[in-house]
């Protein structure tokens, strides 16, 4: 009984979150790309002037809302636990690295998820390298990679998180001249500021309860034999897919698709960095959020490392755009897979033994 509640709560999560990104998309969130993490970040360094790509920026409040609906929900629930300390700088430059793969691709789990229900071919052919990726990072944690123990801290450092974002959101509102919005591109693109913020606390909140997490779906399935959080992303898949269906927007192609490429290799690499790194990190972008809205400085620092890679990706090229990817981009990518690989076996204990010397 207590299994079959489960499952259906996990659905209701799944159908709410897809109901929230149809709602975004139809009140002017850009097509296939009405809940990015990924990319809502990006406009979001972009309006604080971390980069001058005019066509995103933009300070979203869905990432606003998902930050403070956690923190909300966690302190109502008493699940409110700052904690932090664990190889903060690795997880740092690991987000840059996410999101390196994330703009190669241009988009996140989620937003593969909506590309996929938007007839977006390129997205399946990128979903392959995000499995391979979370299967790379799961043969390290069988290997036994680990970022070591995080440690208690108080209250007030865990909040800093939630607040950093109350005042991005002041910001938003008062929208004085240091801030950056653009007139044209994605970036002018996007639902009222209201309903985007209540949007953002409803995604915070169910993805609190339900620890909704993409990494997670693949990971749980394949080291615990548990489909529970698969179930939740074919759920909002098909939500999503209905409500395309039903307004017209759905298109099965690879060529002309919204903010996307054609590239199939570098789809396909882009997402196996996003989906190897977020395995290392124990969570993808819209968990670490989550985390850190919850008071999590780890997944704290790992956010603020999307941010820099946002900024690093747009300031020396190495975002795609729909003409594809770009030289430094590719070259971007070997730098961040080497990193990973150097941080994954360092971090292993398995690989630690092999190096010991028997006395």
């Amino acid at each position: 009984m207590k299994k079959n509640r489960d499952i259906l709560g996990i659905i209701l999560v799944g159908v709410i979150v897809g109901i929230v990104a149809i709602c975004l998309g139809i009140f002017g969130n850009p097509a296939n790309m009405a809940l990015c993490i990924a990319c809502f970040i990006r406009d979001t360094a972009g309006a604080l002037g971390l980069h001058r790509a005019e066509v995103v920026q933009y300070i979203r409040p869905e990432i606003i809302g998902i930050v403070l609906g956690a923190f909300v929900v966690s302190l109502v629930k008493r699940e409110y636990a700052p904690k932090g300390g664990s190889a903060p700088l690795t997880r740092f430059v690991l987000g840059i690295c996410v999101m390196v793969g994330a703009l190669i691709f241009l988009g996140c789990p989620m937003r593969m998820v909506l590309r996929m229900a938007g007839g977006d071919l390129n997205a399946v052919i990128g979903f392959v390298g995000f499995v391979v990726g979370v299967l790379t990072g799961i043969f390290f944690l069988h290997k036994g990679f680990t970022l070591r123990r995080s440690y208690d801290q108080q209250p007030a450092e865990g909040a800093l998180f939630p607040a950093i974002n109350a005042l991005l959101f002041v910001l938003l509102i008062a929208a004085p001249t240091f801030v950056f919005f653009s007139q044209s591109g994605p970036g002018s693109l996007h639902a009222p500021l209201l309903i985007s913020l209540a949007a953002g606390l409803v995604i915070g909140v169910v993805a609190q309860r339900s620890r909704l997490c993409f990494i997670a779906g693949i990971r749980d399935a394949a080291l615990l034999k548990q489909a529970r959080m698969l179930i939740c992303f074919v759920v909002i898949l098909a939500t999503v897919l209905i409500g395309n269906l039903a307004t017209g927007k759905f298109k099965l192609s690879f060529a002309e698709q919204p903010i996307a490429h054609t590239e199939w290799l570098w789809n396909i690499l882009g997402l196996y960095l996003v989906g190897f790194g977020s395995a290392l990190l124990g969570g993808c972008p819209l968990r670490q959020l989550v985390m850190a809205g919850g008071g999590n400085g780890d997944a704290g620092v790992t956010v603020l490392g999307y941010l820099v890679g946002a900024a690093i990706c747009h300031n020396f090229g190495l975002a795609s755009s729909a003409a594809g990817t770009t030289l430094n981009g590719r070259i971007a990518f070997g730098v961040c897979v080497v990193v990973m690989f150097i941080v994954a076996i360092t971090s292993s204990e398995d690989f630690k033994g092999k190096g010991r010397i028997s006395k």
